[in-house]
Parts: C-alpha cells; structure tokens; sequence
C-alpha cells in the first residue's frame, strides 16, 4: 500500500509561478511538494524558450527563460521543497469543508498526497508529448516506447533507439549510453537544436563508436505483444532500413491540454479557472490557481503578473493551514525573523 504524504500545500506545475509560490509560501511557515509531468522544473521557460531574451522581468533588463528558473531555484533553497517529476495529477478527492479545506492529491505514478491546499500553476495545462504519427504506436507505448523516463535501470542492457533533435532527446542519449546495451540517436537532419555541448559530447561519443547516429525518420515499427524489435525507417534520399532495438523514446515536442484538472469541478471558463483577485481563490476553497491557468477580469498572461498572484494566494493559504494563528505581514528588508528562514541574519 502506498504511503499517504502528508503536507502543507501541494503544487501544481513547476513552473516560474509555481516556484516563486514555494519562496512566499515559505516565508509564512508552510511545507510544499511540486508534482510536473515535465522531467525537470520549469515549465514554458525551460521547454519551450530556454535561450529566449525577456525583457519585462522587474529588476532585469533582460534575462533568458532559463535564467529565471535558475535563480528561482536558488531563491527557494531555504525551504527545501520535494518536487515530482514525470508524474500528472491524476486524481483530487475533496475532503474537508469550506471552513477547513483537506484534499488528497493522486499522481499517476501512485503517489497519494493529503494537503490542506492545492496551488494550481500548471499554466496552460500540463505538456502532454507529441505522438509521433507512427501506425499502430499505441500498442507499444508503455511497454517499449516511452516518452520520460521515470527510472534510468529500465533501458539497463537494453538497444534503445532516440529519436529527435532538442535537449531532451540530447540529454538522454549521453545519459543512457553508459547503461545501455546500444543507443542510436536518430533525427531527421544533421542539425540539433539542443544545448552546443550536449551536441559536441554526443559526436564525441559518435567518433568514439559508442553511439549510433542515424539521419532519417522512422516510417513503422516492428514487434509482437507491445515489445519493439525493430524501428522502420527512411533516409533522405528514400531509401528504407531497420534498426534494431527494443526500447524507443521519441521526443517530438510537446503540446498543452488542460488534462484532470478539468474535472475537478472548479467551474471553468474557457478551460481556465475562475478566481478573485483578493486570494486568487478558485470555486472550491482551498484550491488556487494562479499564473496562466486562471482567469479575472483585467488578467495579463505575464510571468510578473502570476509572481503578484502567488504573494495573494499564500497569505490565504496560511489561514488555511494555521487557521488559530494571526498573521503578521513582514519585511523581509526589515525582518529579522524572514531573513534567519533565508539564511541571511
């Protein structure tokens, strides 16, 4: 039987927003677990547009989306957060009451939250990957195709074929490669999109003959009972070949759906939630949403926008989870006591 985790405030996406949640959350005492479908915190920033200059981030005149991940996740080190990757909420079970909210939270890798808030920042929705428009893929996924990897010892010995161009496909061609029986990287052009030394490392490892690079795309697979023995596949010029392997992983992009959250009766509008701008509270009490996902009159789909959001919603939050306790509004530029839960004084 799986082990219930009990915590203060489960949240939703991993994103900026759901960062920067974390640091106000924990300025005021309260514990958080992170849940993503993505491998990696991030969101939009990291997936989508890490080395895109952003200009209307106050205090930076310009600053790359990876960036804003990379000292976000400084900024909350204090607090210490637990955060799940490749994992999607399935599953929120209300059971509380308005005046004391308690959920539990299910995952569909089998984790069990109980938590006496949920913070929405799943902007706008989770990332869902791309199927490649291969016949009959279904069959195999879950099995012998996958797209994250939730334990590196299941491709242990095994020939695993990667397919794509970006960071993720870069990333874990080089880490696999030392577990694996063989690795073949395949992408439909001899260009990468991913970070310039994953690509040197991967040709290194090329030139080395410890990884297989192939210029082409996949046209079918081939295997019995969900198990992939082989890869169909068509060079540039047309012509077929085979490669042989028994595990796959395409990374062909990501697309945005809604996914559970839409049945979590929060009364949507227009697959967003509704919230107030006092607490950026939805319909149920206890559950926010905040940065992309909500909606108000007046909202702007900015990342500075959900940090203001998220400043709202903790304070919320705290009556929640310390319903007998007044809370004192601080400074962190004057108080002693925020900047001893920093690390400062």
């Amino acid at each position: 039987m799986t082990d219930i985790i009990k915590t203060d405030v489960v949240i939703v996406g991993a994103g900026p927003v759901g960062l920067f949640a974390v640091f106000e959350l924990g300025l005021l005492d309260l514990r958080c677990h992170l849940i993503d479908i993505l491998p990696r915190a991030g969101g939009q920033c990291s997936e989508l547009y890490p080395e895109k200059p952003i200009y209307d981030i106050p205090g930076f005149p310009v600053v790359t989306g990876q960036a804003i991940v990379d000292n976000l996740m400084k900024q909350i080190e204090p607090f210490n957060p637990t955060f799940h990757f490749n994992e999607q909420v399935e599953g929120l079970e209300v059971l509380g009451t308005p005046e004391a909210p308690l959920f539990r939270v299910t995952t569909d890798a089998g984790q069990v939250f109980e938590t006496k808030v949920v913070i929405v920042a799943a902007g706008g929705g989770s990332f869902q990957p791309k199927r490649p428009p291969v016949a009959g893929i279904e069959d195999y996924e879950g099995k012998s195709v996958f797209y994250a990897v939730r334990k590196m010892e299941t491709f242990r010995g095994k020939k695993v074929l990667i397919v794509g161009g970006g960071d993720s496909a870069l990333d874990w061609t080089l880490n696999l490669q030392p577990i694996a029986e063989r690795v073949t990287l395949m992408h439909r052009r001899d260009d990468f999109r991913a970070a310039p030394h994953s690509v040197n490392a991967m040709r290194e490892l090329v030139a080395a003959g410890k990884l297989d690079l192939v210029i082409g795309q996949m046209t079918g697979l081939k295997g019995e009972n969900g198990m992939l023995s082989a890869v169909s596949a068509k060079d540039n010029k047309n012509v077929a070949f085979d490669i042989d392997c028994n595990a796959m992983m395409p990374f062909f992009g990501l697309t945005m759906k809604l996914g559970p959250i839409a049945n979590w009766g929060l009364h949507l509008h227009e697959n967003l939630v509704p919230v107030d701008t006092a607490k950026f509270e939805s319909s149920t009490p206890g559950i926010f949403a905040v940065g992309d996902i909500n909606t108000y009159p007046g909202k702007l789909k900015l990342i500075l926008s959900g940090f203001h959001e998220v400043a709202l919603a903790a304070q919320r939050a705290h009556h929640y989870v310390y319903p007998e306790k007044k809370l004192l509004f601080q400074y962190t530029t004057s108080s002693t006591n925020l900047q001893k839960k920093l690390g400062v004084a």
